[in-house]
């Protein structure tokens, strides 16, 4: 067992867990006096770069100047790792929710959190559930002035990025706000998918220009999320994922 590994069984994952565990009850409790969200959220970026500090992650930012602060915005990002969300919370500089899997709604104490803090839960395997729940994030966006954050993948992934679902695009559409292509690479290094043995080391988050979606309607989505996919793939270093041809009938 290497030193780094070492240090970070005895030190860095324990001292992460205690982060975890006490933002995380300081912002369940903060949701019984804000239901409004905001206060988790500052809570949740607190607990962002203390982690990040803790594990030895140098972040850098590309980009960031494009966005105004006082905008709303759908963010979309690739995704391959659980640091992913860390990094992002601790550098985007607007109030933000994100989507997270069903079944964490359904954990005791987590998923009342999620609840209560505005976050929104992916609905697979159902399109009138996934499109309500797409419409609910645009109205979020409208209603309570936030941003939201998408990894359009569906999930983590071991290989190259995975083709885009098209729910980012959609609730830009509807909630008439620009679309934002994030390129985050080097997480997957600090903390590669089914480990649990975090190292240091630098991460960058390169943004791209804002894709404006006023006069799009809904069946500009495909356009928007291909455009979104080549960016994304080009500001994180990674290779576009190939479309799958569908075989004609002989």
């Amino acid at each position: 067992m290497s030193l780094g590994h070492l240090r970070s069984l005895l030190f860095t994952g324990p001292l992460i867990a205690l982060l975890t565990i006490g933002f995380g009850t300081a912002s369940f409790v903060a949701t019984l006096f804000d239901r409004s969200g905001r206060s988790p959220e500052r809570l949740a970026r607190a607990w962002a770069r203390a982690l990040l500090r803790v594990s030895g992650v140098r972040l850098r930012t590309e980009g960031f100047e494009k966005i105004d602060s006082r905008q709303n915005y759908v963010f979309v990002a690739n995704h391959r790792s659980y640091m992913d969300i860390p990094a992002l919370l601790a550098s985007l500089p607007v109030e933000i929710r994100f989507y997270a899997k069903q079944g964490l709604f359904l954990i005791p104490f987590l998923g009342t959190h999620l609840k209560r803090a505005g976050h929104l839960p992916v609905v697979r395997g159902d399109a009138r559930a996934s499109v309500k729940s797409m419409t609910l994030g645009a109205r979020l966006i409208q209603e309570r002035h936030v941003s939201m954050l998408l990894f359009p993948e569906g999930g983590r992934s071991r290989g190259s990025m995975r083709e885009f679902k098209e729910g980012a695009a959609y609730i830009a559409i509807k909630a008439g706000v620009p679309a934002v292509p994030l390129g985050i690479a080097g997480t997957r290094d600090v903390l590669p998918m089914g480990s649990n043995y975090v190292r240091g080391g630098p991460v960058i988050l390169r943004m791209g220009d804002p894709i404006p979606t006023a006069g799009m309607k809904l069946h500009d989505r495909g356009q928007l999320i291909a455009l979104l996919e080549r960016q994304v793939a080009e500001l994180a270093g990674e290779s576009a994922p190939q479309p799958v041809e569908t075989p004609r009938p002989v």
